[in-house]
C-alpha cells in the first residue's frame, strides 16, 4: 500500500517536468507523468526489498530524484526526436 505514495510523488513530478520543457503540444500529457510513476515505483519496489522502510530517508529521496532525472531526460529526447522528425518530413514534403 505505500508504493502508492512513491507512484503519486513520481507522477506529480512528471506533471511538473511536462509543464516545465518546452513543446509541450508534440508530447501526450500522459507520457511525463506515467514515466515518473514507472521510475518511481520500479526503484520504490527495489529499495524495499533491500530492506529499507518509509521511515528512512533514502527512500524519499530516491523517490523524488529517480522520477525527476527519468522523466526530464525521457521528455527531452523523445520531444527532440519528434521536432526532427517533423522537420525532415516538412523538408520531404516541402511544406
Amino acid at each position: 500500500m505505500q508504493i502508492l505514495l512513491g507512484l503519486i510523488i513520481g507522477a506529480v513530478i512528471g506533471l511538473a517536468v511536462h509543464f516545465a520543457l518546452p513543446h509541450r503540444h508534440l508530447r501526450g500529457v500522459v507520457l511525463a507523468p506515467l514515466a515518473g510513476a514507472a521510475a518511481a515505483a520500479i526503484l520504490w519496489t527495489a529499495l524495499t526489498w533491500m530492506g529499507l522502510g518509509v521511515d528512512s530517508p533514502i527512500l524519499w529521496i530516491v523517490a523524488v530524484l529517480a522520477p525527476a532525472v527519468t522523466t526530464f531526460a525521457l521528455v527531452s529526447l523523445l520531444t527532440r526526436s519528434r521536432v526532427a522528425r517533423d522537420e525532415a518530413d516538412r523538408a520531404r514534403l516541402g511544406v
